[in-house]
Protein backbone atom coordinates (compact mmCIF):
# COMPACT_ATOMS: atom_id res chain seq x y z
CA UNK A 1 0.00 0.00 0.00
CA UNK A 2 1.13 3.46 -0.94
CA UNK A 3 1.86 5.87 1.97
CA UNK A 4 -0.47 8.84 1.77
CA UNK A 5 0.71 12.10 0.06
CA UNK A 6 -0.57 14.99 2.28
CA UNK A 7 -1.75 17.00 -0.34
CA UNK A 8 -3.72 14.49 -1.49
CA UNK A 9 -5.14 13.47 1.92
CA UNK A 10 -5.41 17.54 2.47
CA UNK A 11 -7.59 17.68 -0.50
CA UNK A 12 -10.40 14.82 0.04
CA UNK A 13 -10.30 16.55 3.53
CA UNK A 14 -10.99 20.42 1.69
CA UNK A 15 -14.09 18.35 -0.87
CA UNK A 16 -15.64 17.00 2.14
CA UNK A 17 -15.75 20.19 4.02
CA UNK A 18 -17.14 21.77 0.86
CA UNK A 19 -20.54 20.21 -0.41
CA UNK A 20 -21.80 23.57 -2.07
CA UNK A 21 -20.00 26.82 -3.53
CA UNK A 22 -20.66 28.99 -0.11
CA UNK A 23 -19.21 25.99 1.54
CA UNK A 24 -16.21 25.77 -0.09
CA UNK A 25 -15.73 29.56 -0.38
CA UNK A 26 -16.13 29.69 3.54
CA UNK A 27 -13.51 26.90 4.01
CA UNK A 28 -10.96 29.08 1.53
CA UNK A 29 -11.49 31.85 3.43
CA UNK A 30 -10.97 30.06 6.74
CA UNK A 31 -7.79 28.57 5.30
CA UNK A 32 -6.58 31.99 4.18
CA UNK A 33 -6.86 33.58 7.37
CA UNK A 34 -5.20 31.41 9.16
CA UNK A 35 -2.27 32.15 6.76
CA UNK A 36 -2.62 36.07 7.65
CA UNK A 37 -4.42 36.59 4.77
CA UNK A 38 -7.07 39.75 5.51
CA UNK A 39 -10.34 40.05 4.30
CA UNK A 40 -11.30 42.92 2.20
CA UNK A 41 -14.98 44.28 1.33
CA UNK A 42 -15.66 45.54 -1.98
CA UNK A 43 -17.63 48.78 -0.60
CA UNK A 44 -14.83 49.79 1.48
CA UNK A 45 -11.94 51.48 0.15
CA UNK A 46 -8.92 49.50 -0.03
CA UNK A 47 -5.95 50.42 1.74
CA UNK A 48 -3.17 47.85 0.32
CA UNK A 49 0.39 47.86 0.25
CA UNK A 50 3.23 45.86 -0.88
CA UNK A 51 3.91 42.30 0.68
CA UNK A 52 0.11 42.51 2.38
CA UNK A 53 -2.11 39.19 1.82
CA UNK A 54 -5.28 39.95 1.16
CA UNK A 55 -8.55 38.30 -0.30
CA UNK A 56 -12.51 38.96 -0.73
CA UNK A 57 -15.34 37.28 -1.95
CA UNK A 58 -18.65 37.94 -4.23
CA UNK A 59 -21.80 36.57 -4.00
CA UNK A 60 -21.40 33.98 -0.95
CA UNK A 61 -20.09 31.44 -3.77
CA UNK A 62 -16.43 33.74 -5.45
CA UNK A 63 -13.58 34.77 -4.07
CA UNK A 64 -10.24 36.21 -4.96
CA UNK A 65 -7.13 36.24 -3.10
CA UNK A 66 -3.53 38.18 -3.65
CA UNK A 67 -0.35 38.36 -2.12
CA UNK A 68 0.50 41.81 -3.32
CA UNK A 69 3.86 41.89 -4.24
CA UNK A 70 7.30 44.32 -3.63
CA UNK A 71 6.98 46.20 -7.27
CA UNK A 72 3.88 48.46 -9.05
CA UNK A 73 1.84 45.66 -10.92
CA UNK A 74 2.00 48.18 -13.64
CA UNK A 75 6.09 46.82 -14.14
CA UNK A 76 5.54 43.28 -13.09
CA UNK A 77 1.93 42.25 -14.16
CA UNK A 78 -0.42 39.87 -12.35
CA UNK A 79 0.46 35.92 -11.93
CA UNK A 80 -3.33 34.55 -11.49
CA UNK A 81 -4.62 31.14 -11.23
CA UNK A 82 -8.59 30.79 -12.11
CA UNK A 83 -10.92 27.79 -11.03
CA UNK A 84 -14.85 27.38 -10.60
CA UNK A 85 -16.25 26.68 -7.01
CA UNK A 86 -19.70 25.11 -8.48
CA UNK A 87 -20.11 21.52 -9.73
CA UNK A 88 -23.15 20.37 -11.92
CA UNK A 89 -25.71 18.66 -8.67
CA UNK A 90 -29.60 18.95 -8.53
CA UNK A 91 -30.93 22.27 -6.50
CA UNK A 92 -34.02 22.74 -4.77
CA UNK A 93 -36.96 24.53 -6.21
CA UNK A 94 -38.56 27.62 -4.87
CA UNK A 95 -41.88 25.81 -4.01
CA UNK A 96 -40.39 22.25 -3.55
CA UNK A 97 -42.95 20.31 -1.16
CA UNK A 98 -44.51 17.15 -3.80
CA UNK A 99 -47.42 15.02 -2.39
CA UNK A 100 -47.66 11.72 -4.37
CA UNK A 101 -48.62 8.57 -4.25
CA UNK A 102 -48.36 8.76 -0.28
CA UNK A 103 -44.73 10.11 -0.16
CA UNK A 104 -43.42 13.64 0.61
CA UNK A 105 -40.52 14.72 -2.22
CA UNK A 106 -39.04 17.85 -2.78
CA UNK A 107 -38.95 19.28 -6.13
CA UNK A 108 -35.42 19.98 -7.71
CA UNK A 109 -34.17 21.42 -10.82
CA UNK A 110 -30.75 20.06 -12.20
CA UNK A 111 -28.04 22.29 -12.10
CA UNK A 112 -25.17 22.32 -15.08
CA UNK A 113 -24.46 19.32 -16.85
CA UNK A 114 -25.32 16.70 -14.51
CA UNK A 115 -25.10 13.14 -15.14
CA UNK A 116 -28.75 12.69 -14.09
CA UNK A 117 -28.56 8.19 -13.82
CA UNK A 118 -25.10 8.67 -11.42
CA UNK A 119 -27.76 10.51 -8.29
CA UNK A 120 -30.04 7.53 -8.32
CA UNK A 121 -30.01 5.08 -5.43
CA UNK A 122 -27.42 7.48 -2.97
CA UNK A 123 -27.98 8.66 -0.04
CA UNK A 124 -28.19 12.29 -0.18
CA UNK A 125 -28.17 15.36 2.35
CA UNK A 126 -28.42 19.45 1.84
CA UNK A 127 -26.54 22.16 2.12
CA UNK A 128 -26.32 25.88 1.34
CA UNK A 129 -27.52 28.85 2.72
CA UNK A 130 -30.75 30.28 3.99
CA UNK A 131 -31.36 34.19 3.57
CA UNK A 132 -33.57 35.48 6.94
CA UNK A 133 -35.35 38.05 7.89
CA UNK A 134 -32.81 40.50 9.54
CA UNK A 135 -30.65 40.52 6.31
CA UNK A 136 -28.13 37.75 7.37
CA UNK A 137 -27.78 34.66 5.29
CA UNK A 138 -26.82 31.13 6.97
CA UNK A 139 -24.46 28.36 5.84
CA UNK A 140 -26.83 25.29 6.47
CA UNK A 141 -25.58 21.65 6.32
CA UNK A 142 -27.80 18.57 7.05
CA UNK A 143 -25.01 16.58 7.49
CA UNK A 144 -27.43 13.12 7.19
CA UNK A 145 -29.04 11.12 4.87
CA UNK A 146 -32.32 12.83 4.39
CA UNK A 147 -33.08 12.05 0.52
CA UNK A 148 -32.91 9.18 -1.71
CA UNK A 149 -33.95 8.94 -5.65
CA UNK A 150 -35.06 5.63 -5.56
CA UNK A 151 -34.80 3.47 -9.04
CA UNK A 152 -37.26 1.78 -10.74
CA UNK A 153 -37.46 -2.15 -10.10
CA UNK A 154 -36.11 -4.28 -13.40
CA UNK A 155 -39.19 -6.36 -13.05
CA UNK A 156 -41.18 -2.83 -13.71
CA UNK A 157 -38.37 -1.72 -16.63
CA UNK A 158 -37.13 -5.23 -18.16
CA UNK A 159 -34.98 -2.93 -20.84
CA UNK A 160 -33.33 -0.72 -19.13
CA UNK A 161 -29.93 -3.09 -19.37
CA UNK A 162 -30.58 -3.42 -22.89
CA UNK A 163 -32.08 -0.47 -24.30
CA UNK A 164 -30.56 1.95 -21.31
CA UNK A 165 -32.81 4.16 -18.83
CA UNK A 166 -34.33 6.95 -20.08
CA UNK A 167 -34.63 9.91 -17.48
CA UNK A 168 -37.54 12.77 -17.76
CA UNK A 169 -35.60 15.40 -15.35
CA UNK A 170 -39.00 16.73 -14.20
CA UNK A 171 -40.48 13.77 -13.89
CA UNK A 172 -37.90 11.38 -12.18
CA UNK A 173 -35.56 13.14 -10.11
CA UNK A 174 -37.71 14.57 -7.22
CA UNK A 175 -36.17 12.39 -4.35
CA UNK A 176 -37.96 11.37 -1.68
CA UNK A 177 -37.69 12.99 1.79
CA UNK A 178 -41.07 11.73 3.67
CA UNK A 179 -43.07 8.95 3.92
CA UNK A 180 -46.23 10.95 4.15
CA UNK A 181 -47.08 13.71 2.57
CA UNK A 182 -45.34 17.21 2.60
CA UNK A 183 -47.10 20.20 3.87
CA UNK A 184 -46.44 23.75 1.67
CA UNK A 185 -43.95 24.95 4.68
CA UNK A 186 -42.31 21.35 5.16
CA UNK A 187 -38.66 22.87 3.78
CA UNK A 188 -38.36 26.00 5.83
CA UNK A 189 -39.42 23.54 9.09
CA UNK A 190 -36.78 21.44 8.55
CA UNK A 191 -34.62 24.49 7.73
CA UNK A 192 -35.37 26.55 11.13
CA UNK A 193 -34.98 22.68 12.73
CA UNK A 194 -31.44 22.55 11.40
CA UNK A 195 -30.25 26.42 12.43
CA UNK A 196 -31.42 25.92 15.60
CA UNK A 197 -31.96 29.57 16.83
CA UNK A 198 -34.14 30.52 13.47
CA UNK A 199 -38.09 30.66 13.21
CA UNK A 200 -39.77 29.13 10.47
CA UNK A 201 -40.88 32.27 9.38
CA UNK A 202 -37.93 34.24 9.69
CA UNK A 203 -36.42 32.33 6.49
CA UNK A 204 -36.97 34.02 3.60
CA UNK A 205 -35.48 32.46 1.05
CA UNK A 206 -32.48 30.14 -0.04
CA UNK A 207 -29.86 28.01 -1.96
CA UNK A 208 -30.12 24.68 -1.38
CA UNK A 209 -28.58 21.59 -3.20
CA UNK A 210 -28.45 18.05 -2.60
CA UNK A 211 -25.08 16.05 -2.17
CA UNK A 212 -23.65 12.42 -2.12
CA UNK A 213 -23.24 11.99 1.91
CA UNK A 214 -20.24 9.15 1.01
CA UNK A 215 -17.10 10.82 1.74
CA UNK A 216 -14.05 11.28 0.23
CA UNK A 217 -11.71 8.41 -0.43
CA UNK A 218 -9.15 6.54 -1.92
CA UNK A 219 -9.40 3.75 -3.71
CA UNK A 220 -7.22 0.83 -5.91
CA UNK A 221 -5.02 -1.53 -5.66
CA UNK A 222 -2.18 0.82 -4.60
CA UNK A 223 -4.90 3.43 -3.15
CA UNK A 224 -3.67 5.29 -6.66
CA UNK A 225 -7.28 6.41 -6.89
CA UNK A 226 -9.75 9.04 -5.67
CA UNK A 227 -13.46 8.65 -5.69
CA UNK A 228 -15.53 12.05 -4.54
CA UNK A 229 -18.22 14.51 -5.55
CA UNK A 230 -17.15 17.69 -6.74
CA UNK A 231 -13.54 16.67 -7.80
CA UNK A 232 -14.56 19.02 -10.99
CA UNK A 233 -13.72 21.89 -10.14
CA UNK A 234 -12.60 21.79 -6.34
CA UNK A 235 -9.47 19.55 -7.03
CA UNK A 236 -8.24 22.90 -8.85
CA UNK A 237 -9.24 25.59 -6.40
CA UNK A 238 -7.15 23.33 -4.15
CA UNK A 239 -4.04 23.27 -5.99
CA UNK A 240 -4.51 27.25 -6.77
CA UNK A 241 -4.88 28.33 -3.06
CA UNK A 242 -2.12 25.59 -1.84
CA UNK A 243 0.41 26.81 -4.40
CA UNK A 244 -0.38 30.46 -3.48
CA UNK A 245 -0.37 29.75 -0.07
CA UNK A 246 3.04 27.86 -0.52
CA UNK A 247 4.96 30.96 -2.51
CA UNK A 248 7.82 32.54 -1.05
CA UNK A 249 6.19 35.59 1.37
CA UNK A 250 8.45 38.40 -0.51
CA UNK A 251 8.52 38.56 -4.15
CA UNK A 252 8.78 41.05 -7.05
CA UNK A 253 5.07 40.37 -8.41
CA UNK A 254 1.93 40.33 -7.54
CA UNK A 255 0.66 36.73 -7.15
CA UNK A 256 -3.73 35.59 -7.12
CA UNK A 257 -5.91 33.48 -7.28
CA UNK A 258 -9.53 34.09 -8.39
CA UNK A 259 -12.48 31.14 -7.89
CA UNK A 260 -15.53 31.78 -9.31
CA UNK A 261 -19.06 30.35 -9.12
CA UNK A 262 -21.53 29.62 -11.82
CA UNK A 263 -18.98 28.37 -14.61
CA UNK A 264 -20.99 25.18 -14.82
CA UNK A 265 -24.16 27.16 -16.46
CA UNK A 266 -22.03 29.70 -18.41
CA UNK A 267 -20.10 32.21 -16.10
CA UNK A 268 -22.83 34.92 -16.68
CA UNK A 269 -23.58 36.20 -13.32
CA UNK A 270 -22.47 39.22 -11.32
CA UNK A 271 -20.22 36.77 -9.77
CA UNK A 272 -19.47 34.57 -12.61
CA UNK A 273 -16.10 34.97 -14.91
CA UNK A 274 -18.41 37.09 -17.51
CA UNK A 275 -18.44 39.85 -14.65
CA UNK A 276 -16.09 42.33 -13.58
CA UNK A 277 -15.21 40.61 -10.14
CA UNK A 278 -11.71 40.30 -11.48
CA UNK A 279 -11.23 43.41 -13.48
CA UNK A 280 -12.10 45.21 -10.71
CA UNK A 281 -9.71 43.48 -8.34
CA UNK A 282 -6.88 44.35 -10.83
CA UNK A 283 -7.83 47.98 -11.24
CA UNK A 284 -8.01 48.61 -7.36
CA UNK A 285 -4.83 46.82 -6.82
CA UNK A 286 -3.65 48.55 -10.05
CA UNK A 287 -3.62 52.19 -8.47
CA UNK A 288 -5.34 54.82 -9.81
CA UNK A 289 -4.18 55.40 -12.96
CA UNK A 290 -5.92 53.79 -15.69
CA UNK A 291 -2.86 53.86 -18.17
CA UNK A 292 -1.40 51.58 -14.88
CA UNK A 293 -3.67 48.91 -14.66
CA UNK A 294 -3.81 48.11 -18.48
CA UNK A 295 0.10 48.34 -18.71
CA UNK A 296 -0.38 45.79 -15.59
CA UNK A 297 -3.04 43.49 -18.12
CA UNK A 298 -0.37 43.49 -20.99
CA UNK A 299 2.31 41.60 -18.57
CA UNK A 300 -0.19 39.62 -16.71
CA UNK A 301 -1.04 35.72 -17.18
CA UNK A 302 -3.70 33.54 -16.31
CA UNK A 303 -3.56 29.66 -16.01
CA UNK A 304 -7.30 28.60 -16.22
CA UNK A 305 -7.48 25.64 -14.19
CA UNK A 306 -9.76 22.92 -14.57
CA UNK A 307 -10.11 19.39 -15.03
CA UNK A 308 -9.26 17.35 -18.02
CA UNK A 309 -11.14 14.62 -19.69
CA UNK A 310 -8.71 11.56 -19.08
CA UNK A 311 -9.26 8.50 -21.64
CA UNK A 312 -11.58 6.11 -20.53
CA UNK A 313 -10.32 2.04 -20.96
CA UNK A 314 -14.06 1.08 -21.82
CA UNK A 315 -14.71 4.32 -24.37
CA UNK A 316 -11.30 4.48 -25.96
CA UNK A 317 -12.72 5.31 -29.30
CA UNK A 318 -14.20 8.43 -27.65
CA UNK A 319 -10.91 9.99 -27.44
CA UNK A 320 -8.95 11.63 -30.21
CA UNK A 321 -6.51 8.92 -31.01
CA UNK A 322 -3.59 11.45 -30.41
CA UNK A 323 -4.35 12.44 -27.24
CA UNK A 324 -5.50 10.46 -24.58
CA UNK A 325 -4.45 11.57 -21.28
CA UNK A 326 -3.79 9.08 -18.65
CA UNK A 327 -4.66 9.66 -14.85
CA UNK A 328 -1.60 9.68 -12.80
CA UNK A 329 0.18 10.79 -15.89
CA UNK A 330 0.57 15.07 -14.76
CA UNK A 331 -1.45 17.95 -15.76
CA UNK A 332 -3.38 18.34 -19.23
CA UNK A 333 -3.21 21.20 -21.57
CA UNK A 334 -6.26 22.20 -22.91
CA UNK A 335 -6.54 23.24 -27.02
CA UNK A 336 -9.56 23.85 -28.71
CA UNK A 337 -8.49 25.90 -32.16
CA UNK A 338 -12.31 27.41 -31.81
CA UNK A 339 -11.91 28.96 -28.60
CA UNK A 340 -13.57 26.56 -26.18
CA UNK A 341 -10.22 27.02 -24.70
CA UNK A 342 -7.83 29.97 -24.45
CA UNK A 343 -4.68 28.01 -25.03
CA UNK A 344 -2.44 29.27 -27.96
CA UNK A 345 1.08 28.31 -28.94
CA UNK A 346 2.66 30.85 -26.27
CA UNK A 347 0.42 30.43 -23.51
CA UNK A 348 1.08 26.43 -23.81
CA UNK A 349 4.55 27.27 -24.03
CA UNK A 350 4.94 28.96 -20.88
CA UNK A 351 2.80 26.22 -18.84
CA UNK A 352 5.74 23.84 -20.15
CA UNK A 353 7.94 25.62 -19.34
CA UNK A 354 6.75 25.73 -15.85
CA UNK A 355 6.08 22.11 -15.67
CA UNK A 356 9.41 21.83 -17.13
CA UNK A 357 11.12 23.83 -14.33
CA UNK A 358 8.97 22.07 -11.48
CA UNK A 359 10.17 18.48 -13.06
CA UNK A 360 6.35 17.69 -13.64
CA UNK A 361 5.69 15.73 -17.04
CA UNK A 362 2.35 17.53 -18.77
CA UNK A 363 0.40 15.71 -21.40
CA UNK A 364 -1.83 17.22 -23.98
CA UNK A 365 -5.74 16.77 -24.72
CA UNK A 366 -7.74 17.95 -28.18
CA UNK A 367 -11.74 16.51 -28.37
CA UNK A 368 -12.00 14.71 -31.46
CA UNK A 369 -12.56 16.83 -34.89
CA UNK A 370 -16.48 15.03 -35.12
CA UNK A 371 -17.19 15.82 -31.18
CA UNK A 372 -18.15 19.11 -29.69
CA UNK A 373 -16.14 21.03 -27.18
CA UNK A 374 -16.83 22.06 -23.40
CA UNK A 375 -15.48 25.11 -22.27
CA UNK A 376 -14.03 26.82 -18.85
CA UNK A 377 -13.69 30.52 -17.65
CA UNK A 378 -10.64 30.51 -19.75
CA UNK A 379 -11.77 32.12 -22.76
CA UNK A 380 -14.20 33.97 -20.86
CA UNK A 381 -11.26 35.62 -18.64
CA UNK A 382 -9.32 35.91 -22.03
CA UNK A 383 -12.11 38.04 -23.86
CA UNK A 384 -12.99 40.31 -20.78
CA UNK A 385 -9.37 41.26 -19.86
CA UNK A 386 -7.65 40.96 -22.73
CA UNK A 387 -5.22 38.97 -20.46
CA UNK A 388 -3.04 36.00 -21.71
CA UNK A 389 -4.33 32.89 -20.78
CA UNK A 390 -3.76 29.10 -20.78
CA UNK A 391 -5.91 26.29 -20.42
CA UNK A 392 -4.68 23.26 -17.88
CA UNK A 393 -6.40 20.62 -15.32
CA UNK A 394 -5.73 17.48 -13.84
CA UNK A 395 -7.14 14.24 -15.93
CA UNK A 396 -10.36 12.51 -14.42
CA UNK A 397 -12.87 10.25 -15.34
CA UNK A 398 -16.79 10.71 -14.32
CA UNK A 399 -16.99 14.27 -14.87
CA UNK A 400 -20.00 15.89 -13.96
CA UNK A 401 -21.35 12.07 -12.40
CA UNK A 402 -22.61 12.71 -8.73
CA UNK A 403 -19.02 11.14 -7.78
CA UNK A 404 -15.71 11.39 -10.01
CA UNK A 405 -12.69 9.59 -10.42
CA UNK A 406 -8.96 10.90 -10.63
CA UNK A 407 -5.19 9.90 -9.53
CA UNK A 408 -4.26 10.95 -6.54
CA UNK A 409 -0.46 11.04 -8.01
CA UNK A 410 -1.58 14.30 -10.35
CA UNK A 411 -2.30 16.19 -7.00
CA UNK A 412 0.64 17.41 -6.00
CA UNK A 413 2.01 17.45 -9.75
CA UNK A 414 -0.42 20.75 -10.08
CA UNK A 415 0.34 22.36 -7.31
CA UNK A 416 4.17 22.03 -8.05
CA UNK A 417 3.72 23.38 -11.65
CA UNK A 418 1.39 26.08 -10.17
CA UNK A 419 4.07 26.78 -7.06
CA UNK A 420 6.39 27.00 -10.07
CA UNK A 421 4.15 29.96 -11.84
CA UNK A 422 3.90 32.06 -8.92
CA UNK A 423 7.57 31.74 -8.43
CA UNK A 424 8.63 32.79 -11.49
Amino acid sequence: MTKAVPSVQDLLHYIDASPTPFHAVAETAARLEREGYRRLLEAEVWNVSAGDKVFLTRGGGSLAAFHVGRTPPSETGFRLVGAHTDSPNLRIKPNPEIKSAGYGQLGVEPYGGVLLHTWIDRDLSLAGRASLADGTTRLVDFKRPLLRIPSLAIHLNRKVNTEGLKLNAQKHMAPIVALDGLEGSALREMLAGELGDVAEDQILAWDLMAYDLQPAARSGAAEEFIHAGRIDNLASCHAAFSALLASKSEAELTRGIVLYDHEEVGSRSAQGAASDFLRSCLQRLSGESQEGYHRAVARSFLISADMAHGVHPNYVDMHEPQHQPRLGAGPVVKINVNQSYATDGESWAGFERWAAEADVATQRFVVRSDLGCGSTIGPITAAELGIRTVDAGNPMLSMHSCREVAAAADVPKMIEVLKRFFAA
